[in-house]
Order: C-alpha cells, then sequence, then structure tokens
C-alpha cells in the first residue's frame, strides 16, 4: 500500500428529518446566499424545510444553476455575493448545485481578473468562503469531497477544480428526499457511483486488501440495492444505503494509499460539453471501451472484482476480466443507460479528433493510473465508443 495523509472535514448529518438541524450549524450572525437549481426543492418539501430552519437568519436566493453548472450563470450569483456582502453559502441540491458553491467559495476569495482561470490554470483553492450543503440528489458525493467540475458553454469546456479548501462544513443527508427524485436521475446516481468506485479501484494491485474491500462492498451494495430503489422510491432502507453508497464512493477514503484512474471521466466531460448527455451516462458511453482498450493493464484488478463482485467464477484470469467488462455492461443496461454515442446522438462523426485534440492543446499528454493513456489512445477509445 502506499503512503498516504487523509483528512475530511466534513461533519456529516444523515438521516430523517436533519434538516432542521441547519439552524445550528451556521452562524446566527452569517448573510447566508441559499442556491439550487430549477425549482424542484420547491415540489418536493426541502425548500420550506430549509427556510423554516434558517428562519432566524439572513438569507439571499439565488435559482437556477444548471444540471451541468454553467460559468455564466455562477458568475452572476458571485456578482450576488458581492453586492449582498454573502459569508455563508448554502447548496441545496444535488452534485450541479454543490459544484457551482465550490466555484463560488472559490472565486468569492480569487484576487485574480478572471475566476474562469483557476480552472484552466489548474488553481487549487487552499482557503474559500465557508458553505455548507443540503443534499437532494445522492449520486456524486460532492457533499462530502472538495472537488467540483464546471462548464462553460461558450467554449463547449467541461474543467475540473479543487482545493482542501472546498470541503463543505456541513452535509446534511436526508434519504427522505429520493422518493420525489425522477427515475432517470436515479439511473444517473446509480452509474456515477458505481464508475467513481470503478475509477479507484479497477487499476493495479498494490497490496491494499482493505482499501479493495471497501470498494467492493460499495459495489456490491449499489448492485443490491439498485432494483428496489429503482422499483421504490419510497423504500426508506433502500434509499438511506444508496444515499450512503454515493457518498462514500467519492469522500477520499477508498482512493487512499491505492492508485485512481479517472480517465473516463476526462473522457465522459468532453460528451456533456459537447452534447450535452447526462454526466453518468457519458461514463456508461466510456467506460467499457476504455477498458477493452487497457484490458492488458488492468486485466488482474477487472478479474478480481468479476470474481469478488459478481461471483464470475469460471476461466482463467482473462476470461474473467473479460467476463467483469461485460457484466458492468449489462448492469448499465438494466438500469436503463445505453453504453454507445450513437445511442444519443447521430452527430458523433470527428468527435474523437475534436477531444484528442483538445486533450493535446491543454496538455493532457497522459491520462490513466499510469498515466500513459495519449491523445492518440483517447481518439481510439472515443472512436470504440461510437
Amino acid at each position: 500500500m502506499r503512503n498516504f495523509e487523509f483528512q475530511n472535514p466534513t461533519k456529516l448529518i444523515f438521516g430523517k428529518d436533519t434538516t432542521a438541524s441547519l439552524a445550528k450549524e451556521i452562524d446566527n450572525d452569517a448573510n447566508v446566499l441559499m442556491l439550487y437549481g430549477g425549482g424542484s426543492i420547491k415540489k418536493n418539501g426541502v425548500y420550506e424545510q430549509v427556510k423554516e430552519a434558517l428562519a432566524g437568519h439572513k438569507v439571499v436566493e439565488f435559482g437556477g444553476i444548471e444540471a451541468n453548472p454553467e460559468y455564466a450563470t455562477l458568475m452572476k450569483a458571485l456578482k450576488v455575493i458581492k453586492e449582498e456582502k454573502i459569508d455563508f453559502l448554502l447548496a441545496v441540491g444535488g452534485g450541479s448545485v454543490i459544484d457551482g458553491t465550490k466555484f463560488l467559495s472559490s472565486a468569492a476569495l480569487y484576487e485574480g481578473d478572471e475566476p474562469w482561470d483557476i480552472l484552466t490554470k489548474h488553481i487549487r483553492t487552499f482557503e474559500g468562503m465557508p458553505f455548507g450543503t443540503v443534499l437532494t440528489l445522492p449520486a456524486t458525493g460532492s457533499e462530502m469531497n472538495s472537488g467540483a467540475v464546471i462548464t462553460r458553454a461558450e467554449t463547449q469546456e467541461k474543467l475540473p477544480m479543487g482545493g482542501p479548501g472546498l470541503f463543505p462544513k456541513f452535509s446534511v443527508l436526508d434519504p427522505q428526499v429520493v422518493r420525489s427524485i425522477p427515475s432517470r436521475q436515479i439511473q444517473n446516481g446509480l452509474a456515477d457511483a458505481f464508475t467513481h468506485v470503478l475509477e479507484q479501484y479497477l487499476t493495479y494491485h498494490v497490496g491494499a486488501f482493505l482499501q479493495d474491500r471497501f470498494a467492493e462492498g460499495i459495489l456490491q451494495t449499489l448492485i443490491e440495492v439498485a432494483p428496489r430503489i429503482m422499483k421504490d422510491t419510497e423504500d426508506y432502507e433502500a434509499a438511506s444505503n444508496f444515499m450512503w453508497c454515493c457518498t462514500m464512493a467519492l469522500n477520499g477514503l477508498i482512493q487512499k494509499g491505492v492508485p485512481s484512474d479517472w480517465g473516463v471521466h476526462m473522457i465522459g466531460h468532453e460528451f456533456t460539453a459537447m452534447f450535452g448527455i447526462d454526466h453518468a451516462r457519458t461514463l456508461a458511453i466510456t467506460l467499457p471501451s476504455y477498458y477493452e482498450y487497457k484490458f492488458e493493464a488492468k486485466k488482474e484488478k477487472l478479474a478480481q472484482y468479476a470474481e469478488r463482485v459478481w461471483g464470475v467464477t469460471e476461466g482463467d484470469t482473462e476470461a474473467k476480466a473479460k467476463a467483469g467488462i461485460k457484466k458492468t455492461k449489462d448492469f448499465f443496461h438494466d438500469l436503463g443507460i445505453e453504453t454507445k454515442l450513437s445511442n444519443y446522438t447521430s452527430d458523433y462523426e470527428g468527435t474523437a479528433e475534436t477531444i484528442a485534440k483538445r486533450f493535446a492543446e491543454r496538455g493532457w499528454l497522459g491520462l490513466g493510473e499510469r498515466q500513459d493513456v495519449k491523445p492518440d489512445d483517447v481518439e481510439k477509445i472515443v472512436k470504440m465508443a461510437y
């Protein structure tokens, strides 16, 4: 196992009717900016719960943050922060709202002229404006990590950012919110969390036995609860396990002491930027082709994954590894998610070349756990995903 340091300062408040605890987590004299998305929180009761909890606080609202948080929208929110002298941010939503809030946390204290530089110049945030979250859509794990991804439509870019200053101070996780989530978003959440684990697990052996078991446990739990939560979002037991899996999949724990990949995500982000495809579905498009292309480098862990997670016992290492890829693809299909780019757009010709060129121009010359996936490799992987 590799050397590592692990510190996650986010306080989690998990369980039924926990939104009422907001009042004691935010200073009474704070000027709070409450950020949310398209208004679903006003339909599912979360908006009223938050407003009631913060009745004694000064709260300014900013809605309309997109499913892929758009830079132009966030710049409008940044203006509100400065004009209203906001000193605490509260994200009420899913990963996109939380990611947008992380950008604002960073941008609010950024001393440069162009906040977009935070992303393009890979500027890590060591101190941001304090913020908390009320999670309404389990999927990304953004409620307990320090990373974010922001989209800019005018340049067709979707770029990551992060830093130790971007951990939420607290996150409220009430699994009851799952009962009002549309089936498409349930599917996305399951696929997103599942892929987050695979990005940190399907690399190569470093003797991290417990980390492997953590990862396998999350994957097995997602497989177990997926049919239950898709059938009945009122199933609290399934909902609570689903929500907790999504958080544990990307709160930093399972990646400590092991190599991680993230190439699937970097390629998938481009599909969202170019075609507006849901983030989770871009992962399902990319992952099978990515693993098939990197088969030799990943086959040992793929075989372990197939055996331990899916119960594949027949065949040699290579046969098990291939079964692992097929089982993953079948899992996405069972969720109702297609795994080819052509299932989402007919305008895919030239996509591979465009993405490879973008990666080269950005200096992204080596993706993956060994930094050996070059732009030319990316082009081949994307073509396999057509």
